[in-house]
């Protein structure tokens, strides 16, 4: 069974086992969560009724994503500012579907 959760703005493809990295939740590694916002279900290429459907997760741990460059010029002013961004993630294995 597969379902289509929304977290942190964005949505995510699921199923049992699957690992993913999604913004920053919190809770430390271990910790078990729910994922409540299921926007549609599925199984065998079927579509399922949502009601009732959760996602339960086991968060891996809380990490950083790549580094972002921002960097900025413009031209014939001698203005350059370089900055660096690292977005906070978690990771979180699915545990069940249903």
């Amino acid at each position: 069974m597969f379902a289509v959760v929304r977290t942190g703005g964005k949505q995510y493809r699921v199923a049992a086992g699957d690992k993913i990295a999604v913004e920053k939740l919190a809770g430390e590694a271990g910790d078990k969560i729910t994922l409540g916002d299921v926007l549609l279900a599925g199984k065998d290429g079927e579509v399922a009724d949502i009601a009732g459907v959760t996602v339960a997760a086991e968060i891996i741990a809380q990490a950083k994503s790549e580094k972002v460059i921002v960097f900025k010029k413009r031209r014939r002013h001698n203005y350059r500012r370089k900055n660096g961004h690292r977005q906070q993630m978690t990771l979180l294995r699915i545990v069940s579907v249903g």
